[in-house]
């Protein structure tokens, strides 16, 4: 066991910055406050010195496997902690790419015996393996990597049918790498036709352009909008691109249509099945039994949510304020933590004939 106190840190977190001392037990911290004493621990002063947070950095090249000439996990791991950064997340990029389930593994094997960070890894994602990504644990993997432009290996990701595939049936996090590979490569045809192959290195900008970043930036945007899918652009290159994104929305203020991100494949699963026992005919209750069993083959949340949306608008079960309610037990606290969404739909109008839908439903949430 090992135990050190140390002392007289000015302590910067959660927006405050006092002076205070931090016990670690078991390379954990055990307790943090003011003049802590433990005859066991080894005491370090940190007298005149800042203690903060380790940082986290969601976009890393750690080079292994293939190209360890550069780094490996356990030089570049040693990097970041001596940096700050205490947690990483690492592209797939390497040699060979990480775009089958057992090469990602692989890394993780190599994290677990070397880094000295916290990691994970993202899944990388080609024209072809959509059926592999789709196998990605979300409890352990950060997310899938998609290049919207030209990268090492086969990971250019350009067909417009993988794309629809990826952003309608992935259910996390998808990490995007967005230059139109068409205009990057009109560009570089005309550079290389003036200069050969010595292209000045100032043509970068001109040949990977605004326009370039643009165009597959608001790619990446419209495919998640249109699939609700969980977007996150890597280093956007333009001001321009900017204006595809917005940053009003406070944490909280989660709308009934996002609420359904938070729910599992399950809590859909008993939704359903108390939808079958409201059925108003034979027929309606085969198609939703149908549409429980067809559960296990849908990967995407998002996608199945929006096929049950539509089942049941079709059947007016819909209400006045257009709210389909899907809405299971665990998503009940956060509409009690949001007070305004809460009430309204506690008082939202309904079609008398839907009465006992929605009775069974407002169950769920009062």
């Amino acid at each position: 066991m090992s135990k050190y106190l140390l002392k007289n840190g000015t302590v910067v977190n959660e927006g405050t910055t006092i002076q205070q001392d931090i016990l670690i037990k078991d390379q954990r911290i055990e307790k943090i406050g003011v003049s802590l004493n433990d005859e066991s621990a080894i005491e370090i002063n940190l007298e005149g010195k800042y203690v903060l947070p380790g940082c986290i950095d969601d976009q890393v090249h750690f080079r292994e496997p293939g190209l360890t000439h550069k780094g490996n996990i356990r030089t570049e791991s040693r990097a970041a902690v001596a940096g700050g950064i205490t947690s990483f997340m690492e592209m797939p990029n390497t040699k060979p790419n990480a775009t089958t389930q057992e090469l990602l593994e692989d890394k993780y094997q190599i994290a677990k015996k070397d880094s000295i960070a916290n990691y994970s890894f993202f899944m990388g994602a080609t024209n072809d393996n959509l059926n592999e990504v789709l196998k990605t644990n979300p409890n352990n993997v950060c997310g899938i990597k998609v290049f919207m432009g030209s990268s090492t290996g086969n990971m250019l990701v350009d067909n417009e049918k993988t794309l629809a595939g990826l952003f309608s049936h992935v259910p996390m996090l998808i990490a995007t790498h967005c230059e139109d590979e068409l205009t990057v490569q009109k560009n570089l045809a005309e550079a290389k036709l003036k200069y050969g192959d010595e292209i000045p290195m100032e043509l970068h900008p001109i040949i990977r352009s605004e326009e370039a970043c643009y165009l597959s930036s608001s790619l990446a945007v419209n495919l998640a909008e249109k699939h609700g899918a969980r977007l996150h652009v890597l280093h956007i290159s333009s001001a321009k691109e900017t204006e595809l994104f917005r940053n009003n929305i406070p944490l909280n203020d989660l709308s009934t249509d996002q609420l359904h991100k938070f729910c599992s494949r399950e809590d859909v699963r008993d939704t359903m099945t108390d939808y079958l026992s409201h059925a108003k005919s034979e027929t309606e209750a085969i198609e939703v039994a149908n549409e429980i069993n067809f559960l296990d083959d849908i990967q995407n949340i998002n996608y199945l949510f929006e096929k049950i949306k539509k089942h049941y608008e079709r059947r007016n079960r819909i209400f006045a304020n257009k709210l389909t309610v899907p809405v299971m037990n665990k998503s009940k606290r956060m509409f009690e933590h949001n007070s305004e969404i809460y009430h309204k739909i506690k008082e939202m109008t309904y079609d008398s004939k839907d009465n006992a839908v929605y009775n069974h439903i407002k169950t769920y949430l009062i």
